[in-house]
């Protein structure tokens, strides 16, 4: 039988007063790798918000419901990017939901330090709800609403299954790869700074207003886990929409192998490799012939990949299998393929859908989503 891990879905007043129309901004936002969520953060009983604040970014939207309830719309206008891209110079936008989030209850009865250390690990989410873990087996359904006004040059992911890295994993100066016991993280972290996966020694410095304050300076040669591509991710870019799976067999994830399948050049089901990772394009479809204006809901069954931490092996292969239906139409797009899909992490994945913009767009983007649910296959 299988488990469904997702709450019953029982709609306040305030959410079901916007299947009458209207859009309802949802302001508040959680950083679910360093901050718990608190009650009034979370939405509909299942998410919580990341990304940019502006308040068209992220609405309830009952102008447009699904299966009798509400869908979020996602907004992102041509100036809306606020985070650094992959490459040099550029740069990307986000407007998603977390499925996987902490609350202070995830912290009940646990040592006083336990929050403070997971903060600085940035580990407070693995504490918390939605985690899929490496090599299981699971299910997923969600639904997207295009707009026929939205662009053709739109690049930007709509739903995407993310790793989660842990930051005591480092690398020393000589290149060997640790895990750290908590104790020495946090050593570290107090007396150092640590910016995305390099960690730099802090020295005494002056801010703008002339107080004493600690700035980075020069590399000590130690890095910390970061993190890589999401493993799995349905998008448009370059004129279509595609599915795409990426795996890293490494412990530590090497930041400048940039292996990513090409949404249109890359051959379907033909992962592009390096020693360590792979990148596999499983579907694709021309922009105009997705569907707009209506519903499209995706089912998705997803075997992860087992790996074997230290050895840096495949243990066992992935699996995926997609299906896409709309207006009373059903289509099997990916059919049961083994693919390599997923992270040699010590804990697994955890679903986001949204607006994340990348490689430099600034096209406005916009959609509605809705329908989510997860639930472990045996």
């Amino acid at each position: 039988m299988n488990k469904l891990l997702y709450p019953a879905l029982l709609l306040p007043m305030a959410a079901a007063a916007q299947l009458s129309g209207g859009l309802e901004p949802l302001p508040e936002r959680v950083n679910v790798q360093a901050d718990s969520a608190r009650t009034h953060q979370v939405i509909d009983g299942q998410w919580v918000a990341v990304g940019i604040r502006k308040a068209e970014a992220i609405q309830r939207d009952g102008t447009r419901p699904y299966e009798g309830a509400p869908s979020i719309r996602f907004t992102l206008g041509s100036g809306d990017n606020t985070l650094a891209g992959y490459a040099p110079g550029e740069t990307k936008g986000r407007a998603e939901l977390s499925y996987c989030y902490a609350t202070a209850a995830d912290f009940a009865g646990l040592p006083a330090t336990a929050y403070d250390d997971a903060q600085k690990m940035k580990t407070v989410y693995h504490r918390g709800k939605g985690i899929c873990p490496q090599g299981s087996k699971w299910g997923y359904r969600f639904a997207v609403y295009v707009p026929a006004a939205l662009s053709r040059d739109v690049c930007t992911i709509f739903a995407q299954w993310h790793g989660m890295p842990d930051r005591t994993l480092v690398t020393a100066p000589d290149g060997t790869v640790r895990k750290l016991p908590v104790e020495e993280f946090t050593a570290m972290y107090d007396t150092t700074i640590i910016k995305k996966d390099i960690v730099y020694a802090a020295v005494e410095g002056r801010d703008k207003q002339g107080r004493t304050v600690r700035k980075a300076g020069a590399p000590t040669g130690w890095k910390v886990e970061q993190g890589g591509y999401p493993p799995l991710a349905f998008g448009f870019s370059e004129g279509v929409f595609y599915i795409k799976a990426n795996s890293d067999r490494r412990r530590f994830t090497d930041k400048t192998d940039r292996c990513n399948a090409n949404a249109v050049r890359t051959e379907l089901l033909q992962p592009v490799c390096s020693e360590f990772k792979a990148s596999t394009i499983a579907y694709r479809m021309p922009f105009e012939e997705f569907p707009k204006d209506c519903w499209v809901t995706f089912t998705v069954a997803v075997d992860w990949t087992r790996y074997g931490s230290e050895t840096e092996r495949i243990e066992a292969p992935g699996r995926l299998d997609v299906r896409m239906a709309w207006e009373g139409r059903e289509e099997h797009i990916v059919d049961d393929a083994e693919v390599l899909i997923g992270r040699n992490d010590d804990d697994g994945y955890y679903f986001k859908y949204g607006i994340y913009r990348v490689a430099d767009s600034t096209v406005p983007v916009s959609y509605n989503l809705a329908g989510y649910r997860q639930w472990e296959r045996e």
